[in-house]
């Protein structure tokens, strides 16, 4: 049984900025990762993505000045692989993890496809994106057309001349249904169960990022009150293109929201279409919660995920009820030498907010492990 002082459970961004950190206090983790390659979590996304945020380096090592403003996917998984070389980080790729479990008080067992590790502190780190949620609609198994979650989408270029329709008002919905309606759909609509506040990337010129730390200062209604002030302005009135009002609002709701990167140019235009909230599927297409019937050739589901933690570990207490960490992010836990990194939701940004978790993390792990 290899044992080690630290086991990092996942090798995307948040996990190697949790390595990075406590390699620059003279630590030595290993990292397990179940893909076959440093930055394949970014590599292997829809091909349209670039980062929405400025504030994205990791923990003591910035992105390159040559980077542009909001990096591709590509891009940022290039710096992933950069960012693991320069801290000389001990990974074990092809590496999923099975199950956590408590050995003793101080000690724990990390149980992996290529064996079951020792260690005496253990990061969890694998992502809030563990299992894709897939809608159980009434009449899936008849339904001809092709059915798919967002996880599996790379590009719009298979659905040229088809029409598609996209399932859920999120970053993801609304830019896979943005990428269909550019890559030649014959007809692109997204249904929405709950309406999402739309806010510019750039309102003004002014990154979204920096004006929500901003924004974030300030009493939640107040700040909700400036930020629909701004995306008023910089949008405009988006109910006259069938989209409706937003149900909730950034800062009270402590949720992100939809950034705009096209799709609002193409609703104004008319490539994208909106639709209430999906009922069933029918052989042929989907009926809506209204009772409209319409032909569909694909439906994506961009229905979130869950974070699978569930069957990682079984220590009552340590998940809530969505199966998410029942602990703050960088910080100690009920139990001596487990700890969570990546699962902060931020209105500042995921990316922003694992290099400060994790820099908060290696100083809390090095105190504990003396």
């Amino acid at each position: 049984m290899p044992e080690t002082e630290i086991v990092i459970l996942g090798g995307g961004a948040a996990g190697l900025s949790a390595a990075g950190a406590l390699r620059r206090r003279g630590r030595d983790p290993i990292v397990l990762d179940k893909l076959a390659r440093v930055g394949d979590v970014w590599a292997r996304r829809y091909d349209r993505l670039r980062l929405h945020t400025i504030y994205s380096s990791l923990a003591h090592y910035p992105l390159p000045r040559t980077y542009p403003k909001y990096p591709s996917k590509d891009e940022y998984a290039t710096y992933l692989r950069a960012y693991a070389s320069h801290f000389k980080l001990k990974i074990v790729a092809g590496c999923p993890v099975h199950k956590l479990r408590m050995h003793s008080r101080g000690a724990w067992l990390v149980e992996s496809a290529c064996g079951t590790w020792r260690c005496r502190a253990v990061v969890i780190a694998v992502g809030q994106y563990g299992i894709p949620l897939m809608p159980s609609w009434p009449g899936r198994e008849t339904y001809r057309g092709r059915l798919s979650h967002s996880a599996d989408y790379q590009s719009g270029r298979p659905y040229a001349g088809k029409r598609v329709l996209v399932v859920g008002m999120g970053n993801s919905g609304a830019e896979i249904a943005t990428d269909l309606a550019e890559q030649g759909a014959a007809f692109v609509a997204i249904s929405v169960r709950t309406p999402p506040p739309i806010v510019a990337r750039d309102p003004f010129g002014a990154p979204a990022q920096r004006s929500s730390l901003v924004l974030g200062l300030l009493p939640p209604k107040l700040a909700d009150r400036l930020a629909r002030a701004i995306t008023r302005l910089a949008i405009g009135d988006l109910t006259r293109y069938g989209m409706p009002p937003a149900a909730w609002w950034p800062y009270s709701a402590s949720s992100v929201p939809v950034i705009d990167v096209g799709f609002v140019a193409a609703l104004k235009r008319g490539q994208i279409h909106i639709r209430p909230q999906l009922d069933q599927l029918s052989e042929t297409g989907v009926i809506f919660a209204d009772g409209r019937a319409e032909p569909f050739d694909a439906v994506i589901a961009a229905t979130g995920f869950r974070t699978g933690l569930e069957q990682l570990i079984d220590l009552p207490g340590a998940l809530n009820t969505r199966g998410e960490p029942a602990f703050p992010s960088g910080r100690a836990t009920a139990f001596p030498g487990l700890y969570f990194i990546g699962y902060t939701h931020s209105l500042r940004g995921h990316l922003f907010e694992a290099n400060r978790d994790s820099r908060r993390l290696a100083k809390t792990i090095a105190a504990y492990l003396g």
